[in-house]
């Protein structure tokens, strides 16, 4: 049997990473990589962090067939606020986005680069709040100035974030309602309360 790439894959919770291990299991040897300087306040990182262990130890129980291993990383809230410096007003989906995107992906290429993974890639386009096209733009170059492959994906196709919802159900994982940014929570909480119900 062909031996397995080894790919780090940032993840950004663990309820998108349900359907993204899913599609992926087969093919790669999987390395979650937590880390998402974004998340606010701390009390929500370690929720979702804990979570992603979580799921982890459920895949571990139920399929002890898929191996799945996680790096975890530290609450570096600072290195995410010196990032979008001047940014702080942006809509969700506008230029912090994009910088917090490249912030947590260039972590992810330097890091397999120096543990020697195959490539790496991202949990982040299964969601539908998620620019797909953006992410990839900014993985493959990441690619080229780290001389590391990424994995260009759109997991959101295919019913992918459907199934992301359907696996966190299953599963009894915690559901965020906003992205983990705070500019974009306190944008959020004033423009449209309610729709702090709807489930990322």
């Amino acid at each position: 049997m062909e031996e397995k790439k080894k790919i780090l894959l940032h993840s950004c919770c663990a309820p998108c990473s349900t359907a993204v291990i899913e599609r992926l299991k087969d093919e790669y040897d999987i390395t979650i990589f937590y880390y998402n300087p974004n998340i606010y306040p701390a009390e929500e990182y370690i929720k979702r962090k804990n979570e992603e262990k979580k799921y982890i130890e459920i895949l571990h129980s139920k399929r002890p067939e898929i191996k799945i291993d996680m790096l975890d990383c530290d609450y570096d809230s600072q290195s995410f606020y010196d990032a979008v410096k001047g940014l702080e007003k942006e809509r969700e989906g506008g230029a912090r986005c994009a910088v917090c995107f490249k912030l947590r992906l260039e972590k992810t290429a330097r890091v397999a680069k120096e543990k020697k993974y195959d490539l790496f890639g991202t949990t982040l386009t299964v969601s539908p709040h998620k620019n797909s096209d953006l992410i990839n733009l900014i993985g493959t170059a990441l690619e080229k100035q780290y001389d590391i492959p990424f994995l260009v994906a759109n997991f959101k196709k295919h019913d992918g974030y459907k199934q992301s919802v359907e696996l966190s159900k299953q599963n009894g994982l915690y559901r965020q309602n906003y992205c983990g940014c705070e500019f974009a929570l306190k944008i959020q909480m004033i423009e449209a309360p309610e729709s702090l119900k709807k489930k990322y």
